[in-house]
Parts: C-alpha cells; structure tokens; sequence
C-alpha cells in the first residue's frame, strides 16, 4: 500500500537517481510541483513520468495553479491567469472556463491534479496572502464559483483540491509563518466559513487549514481530531483529505511530529512540499502506509480522473476573455 504522503522535496528540472531511487523505496501517494520544477512543456512531460516511472504507477502529480499570484506554471509558455477574486465577477460560465482552460494546459503536461478551488470566504482583514485567492465574500457566492471551477477542472481531467478546510477566510496572519487564530464562535463559522465546504462536501479531494479556532479545539485544524471530525461529519466530506504544506511553520514540532499528528487526527495524506531527501525520509518512515480507509478515499478520488473532454481550446478561450471582459 502506499505511503500515505505527498511529497514535493524534488530539487530541480529532471529528477537525480538519488532521488529516483528514494521514492522508489518510498512509494508516496503522489508528488507536488514548484516553479523550480518548471520550464517548458517537454521538460515537464519528462518529469511527470519520471516520477510515474519511479512509483511504478499512473499516481497523481499535483501543483498549485490556481491563477494570480499563486501560479507554478507561467509564460512564456502557458497563459498568466487573473487572480482568482478579480475573476469572480465575471460569473459561473467565466469561472467554469478559467478553471478548464487551466486544467487542459495542466493535463497536456502529466499534472492530473490542481490544488484549487480556494473555498475560503474573504473577508475585510483577511491577510493578504489569501485574500485575491479566494472567490467572494459571500458563502453562496464561494460555493456556486468553487462548484464552476471544480466542474471545469473535472471535465478536463484534472482532480480538483478544495481547500483549506474548514475555512481560513478570518485568518489574519499567514501560516507559513506563525500560527492564526480564528475567534469567531461556532454559528458564524458554520453559517459562513464552513458553507462553501459543505456544498461542495462530495469534491474528491480536499486540504486541511493551519488555523486554531479556539471554539472547538486548542490545536490547528490539521492535528485537531474535533475539527477534522467536524470536517467528516458536520460538513459531511468523505474525500481523501490531505493536511496543508507540513513545513510551514504554523505548526509545532518536528515534521515528523506533524505527519503523526495530522494522521493521528484523521487525514489522510501528509503534505511535505519542501525538503532534502533526508528530510523527506523522516516524515516518510512516520507517515507509514496509508490506511485501509484512506486507500479506499483514494481509490475513490482516482476514480474521477477520466481522460480530458475534447475542446476547442481557441474557441473557449475567446469565450472566457469575452465573458471576463
């Protein structure tokens, strides 16, 4: 069974054979890509099946593309997209188009999965880190745009990831540096925060929030088993849930400390997205194999990975810069 990691510690363009033979011996789940990754189309076609290649199975290759600042893939050769708050104007068609056309330059490369739609609600003091990466300040908004770019990233092959659950809308620090803490108490939270997750509770995949919200738990979402519980049950998520980036420093310990954490909460999947191979080792060997119940998440997410829908990629371009105008 594979190990119940992400991994993305894969230093440059091309994989090394140090690294090559680690997750060979290592069998994560699946990996995730960075700008230092990328550099043209043929590298990257290279690359993501060198990592198949390396596992010994068609696993997923994620990356975060969800438009804006926050883009691995970039010109000259792919499209620099809007940020994701200035697109939601635009309405459901636009979104559904941004997000396909993103996902058919992703699957043309061997990436099947995006980390997107960003289901946190904006708010006036919400840090702007996140802010232009959600899609609206109003949980109604959030769920009909989050569902459109879901749809359009599906129909192009490609595993959406909703995140960051419950919700990190309120944050106002950034969790790859300190640890937020959120004070609103459970109604509000439940009304807005963990709306859009809720309506979009059957996505195959999602990510957990490096938050604290003290009116549940004193730890962040990720290691707290009362929030991922919620997570499971009141929001009613049954996908294969992934923790955030485990090296951000909004959690305590060791990484191999927060991969025993997250999975002793509940998750299924620890993300490591920076780190040498040694220290990928670490978090490897206490992550362990993936459990029965996650396997059976993820074989339920892969399930949804179907082959791109054919598309006029001209036409619907033309479509999304008019609609977006």
């Amino acid at each position: 069974m594979p190990n119940a990691t992400i991994l993305g510690g894969i230093a440059g363009l091309s994989l090394t054979p140090d690294e090559a033979a680690f997750f060979r011996a290592a069998d994560p789940w699946g990996f995730i890509l960075f700008g230092r990754n990328v550099d043209s189309p043929d590298q990257l076609r290279r690359l993501t099946a060198d990592l198949r290649e390396a596992v010994g199975r068609d696993c997923v290759v994620t990356v975060d593309q969800e438009g804006g600042r926050v883009q691995r893939l970039r010109a000259p050769h792919w499209t620099d997209w809007p940020a994701p708050l200035d697109q939601a104007a635009a309405g459901p068609r636009a979104m559904w188009l941004y997000y396909h056309l993103i996902g058919q330059e992703l699957r043309a490369v061997g990436i099947d999965s995006n980390c997107a739609p960003t289901l946190d609600v904006a708010q006036d003091a919400t840090h702007p880190f996140l802010r232009n990466r959600c899609l609206g300040t109003d949980p109604a908004q959030v769920a009909e745009l989050g569902r459109a770019a879901a749809e359009g990233l599906l129909a192009a092959g490609v595993l959406p990831v909703v995140k960051h659950m419950p919700g990190h809308g309120r944050a106002q620090s950034d969790s790859h540096h300190d640890l937020p803490t959120v004070d609103a108490d459970p109604a509000t939270l439940e009304a807005v925060d963990f709306a859009p997750f809720r309506a979009l509770a059957d996505l195959p995949m999602g990510m957990t929030a490096h938050i604290r919200f003290p009116a549940f738990d004193t730890v962040p979402a990720t290691a707290s088993r009362r929030l991922i519980g919620l997570i499971r049950e009141e929001i009613g998520f049954d996908g294969l849930l992934m923790t955030d980036d485990i090296t951000m420093n909004a959690l305590s310990g060791t990484e191999a400390e927060r991969a025993r954490a997250s999975l002793a909460a509940g998750c299924d999947l620890v993300l490591h997205c920076n780190g040498t191979i040694a220290a990928m080792e670490l978090v490897v060997q206490a992550a362990g194999a993936m459990t029965p119940e996650a396997r059976r998440r993820a074989d339920a997410a892969l399930a949804r990975r179907r082959p791109p829908a054919p598309a006029d990629i001209a036409a619907l371009t033309a479509e999304w810069r008019a609609l977006s105008a």
